[in-house]
């Protein structure tokens, strides 16, 4: 038997959401990795783990979130150019 469209998109609107819950959110460029800590300062960690350890990579603790999302555009665009 064949399912109706409405069931077969909702099936796959529930494997999107965990797929979305997986990468860590809705961000457009994948999960966002500034993290606050218990001190009040905001960490940048990486996107990717590394596969040794399964920890991502520290890149750099900030006094503001806006300062780590400053360094965070700078480590996107060193990536690419």
């Amino acid at each position: 038997m064949h399912s109706s469209p409405s069931e077969r998109s909702a099936a796959h609107a529930g494997k999107r959401d965990i797929r979305k819950a997986k990468e860590g959110g809705t961000h457009p460029g994948g999960p966002r990795m500034i993290r606050k800590l218990k001190s009040g300062e905001y960490r940048l960690y990486s996107r990717k783990k590394n596969p040794k350890t399964g920890k991502r990579r520290n890149l750099g603790t900030f006094a503001s979130r806006e300062a780590a999302e400053k360094h965070e555009r700078a480590v996107q665009y060193f990536k690419r150019h």
